[in-house]
């Protein structure tokens, strides 16, 4: 080859190369920018109503963790990316999982009254089905109303006594029901899902804890998740919890790390990982769990004006991706899963409130950054 003709190849060579690392550079750019902004968004949060928090993105090419605030006031100690939180009524996604997972087997039917499998639990147990304790239009009064709450100084009265799906449920029912008749309306009631977790016991000889360690936990490998039943700690890497507590003229924030957490039961006793809940409802939507069909019953609403299912709730996003999924409320804790349609793509926030002021807002808008703001096409997100 001749020299001038050596000097012709290498000049190609070397524009082409420029060609192919320009829009790179302008891809890892826009990933940067893109990680930088749910970084900004997380410490949003913590500036303003949180101790510390942390983020899970999930998708085909990867994920994202970050993380912000700190994992105990009065210390420096960072959040970890791997800490177990109580995820409150995610809990509900579960219990509802396994109660379609029976339904697929023909050990019961969603339109079974309550009076089928629970004899007496209710005054109009003969009226009420399965499917509306799943949906919240069963009309059954809250549990929750009639226990002290913070910041009620009694709350903490309560916080290692053992609770059982009976005498929560018995609270409940002194109550006349939210509405008549049941199917008509929605109204959120833990006490159903106290009501599920007693029916499945019933159906398998089981408890509910063991049915959803059995068919979820232990086939998705969750590692980090667990049914603590009575148990008052998180195991494993954690950020302490805290909730408000009248003293004297104020109110400050007392540790509530340790709770019995049966006062939730099958409504929000769980403790999990953000990596954990991403698996699991990629899973789920993803169809590995329920059948299509029963999957498509889960993403209908069970009264045509709001967005909740059988144990599952929804969102439209800006860039018009519905995404589903669960939050969930354990006080100390608040935490919020949501996937797409396709199970291809999860983001998980658990955060530690600090009660100056209400999170959601902050949290709707990044989770909605994270499923719209995406990172390039064929990026990979890293760990």
């Amino acid at each position: 080859m001749k020299m001038k003709r050596v000097h012709r190849v290498l000049a190609t060579m070397t524009t082409a190369l420029a060609v192919f690392a320009a829009p790179t550079a302008a891809l890892a750019a826009s990933d940067t920018a893109h990680r930088v902004g749910l970084e900004e968004g997380l410490d949003d949060i913590t500036s303003t109503s949180a101790v510390g928090a942390l983020m899970d993105v999930r998708d085909e090419h990867g994920g994202w963790r970050g993380t912000s605030g700190v994992a105990e006031l009065g210390t420096t100690q960072k959040v970890s990316a791997h800490a177990r939180f109580r995820i409150g009524s995610i809990t509900k996604t579960f219990v509802a999982t396994v109660t379609l997972q029976l339904a697929a087997e023909d050990r019961l039917g969603l339109d079974d009254t309550v009076d089928t499998w629970l004899p007496g639990a209710l005054p109009n147990g003969n009226k009420i089905t399965v499917r509306q304790l799943l949906n919240h239009t069963s009309g059954v009064p809250d549990y929750r109303p009639t226990l002290p709450m913070p910041p009620a100084p009694q709350f903490l009265d309560n916080r290692l006594r053992t609770w059982s799906a009976a005498d929560l449920i018995q609270r409940a029912v002194v109550n006349p029901p939210t509405f008549e008749p049941p199917g008509s309306d929605y109204a959120y009631s833990n006490t159903g899902y106290l009501l599920l977790g007693q029916i499945i016991e019933k159906v398998t000889g089981r408890s509910y804890g063991e049915e959803i360690e059995r068919r979820i936990i232990r086939p998705l490998r969750l590692h980090g998740t667990s049914l603590p039943g009575t148990s008052p700690y998180i195991r494993g890497p954690h950020a302490h919890g805290y909730v408000p507590i009248q003293r004297g003229s104020g109110v400050r924030l007392v540790d509530l790390t340790a709770m019995n957490p049966s006062v939730m039961g099958a409504g929000g006793e769980m403790i999990s990982t953000a990596r954990d809940l991403n698996r699991f409802l990629a899973a789920l939507l993803g169809g590995d769990l329920v059948p299509d069909h029963l999957l498509d019953a889960m993403k209908a609403p069970g009264v045509h004006d709001r967005k909740y299912g059988l144990g599952l709730q929804w969102q439209d996003t800006s860039c018009g991706v519905r995404v589903y999924g669960n939050d969930g409320d354990a006080l100390a804790y608040q935490s919020w899963s949501f996937s797409t349609q396709d199970g291809h793509r999860q983001v998980t926030i658990a955060l530690t409130p600090d009660f100056r002021g209400d999170p959601d807002d902050a949290v709707d808008a990044l989770v909605d950054k994270a499923f719209c703001d995406r990172p390039s096409r064929g990026a990979s997100w890293g760990t």
